[in-house]
């Protein structure tokens, strides 16, 4: 006699749940693989978005830097530029508090100096305290400091000088001595 299948409802579940639970797990297995593809191209696709997004900062950095260069020459020509450079004459020991630029009795400059920028002028450091633009011809500068010099006394002292702008850009040094003297003094010097 041959065998004779019975199927009954529980074996038929019991198929069904393990043809499921086999489906899940393959199923489950191919959306891990694509997790895994899709996580590597991500991460690579975030690489390169990355390498974009600084390439990107690098032309913006040169295209700002382009710009300043043509808005100093847009605004200074060389033509009627001039610059005033302040400094201290070599080892001085003064300190010096704040200095007041005018040129042709205009005021164009006013710095009050932190104790950071007083040791770099002390260091040999050089201070461009104005960028501007002046007709060509005669001009008075007037120059005013105020300190305290190395023996404790304060000082408030003041000069005119005469320079001339040609064509050219013309760059004017104001230092600050008074070491020797025991007296602060301005001196004019071109560059």
């Amino acid at each position: 006699m041959g065998d004779v299948f019975v199927e009954t409802a529980g074996s038929r579940t019991g198929a069904m749940r393990r043809l499921c639970a086999s489906a899940i797990a393959a199923l489950l297995t191919c959306l891990v693989a694509a997790a895994g593809s899709a996580e590597t191209a991500s991460k690579e696709a975030m690489q390169s978005l990355d390498e974009q997004v600084q390439e990107i900062k690098s032309d913006v950095l040169s295209i700002a830097a382009e710009l300043t260069r043509l808005e100093e020459k847009l605004l200074y020509p060389s033509n009627t530029q001039v610059a005033v450079f302040v400094s201290l004459a070599e080892n001085e020991t003064l300190r010096l508090d704040s200095v007041k630029i005018a040129i042709d009795g205009q005021p164009v400059a006013r710095h009050v100096y932190t104790f950071q920028e007083l040791e770099a002028l002390q260091k040999g450091g050089v201070q461009r305290i104005y960028t501007g633009n002046v007709t060509t011809g005669e001009h008075q500068l007037d120059v005013s400091m105020a300190g305290k010099l190395a023996s404790g006394k304060d000082f408030d002292t003041s000069e005119t000088f005469s320079f001339s702008k040609d064509v050219e850009p013309k760059l004017v040094g104001v230092k600050l001595a008074g070491q020797l003297t025991g007296d602060a003094r301005i001196e004019l010097g071109g560059w």
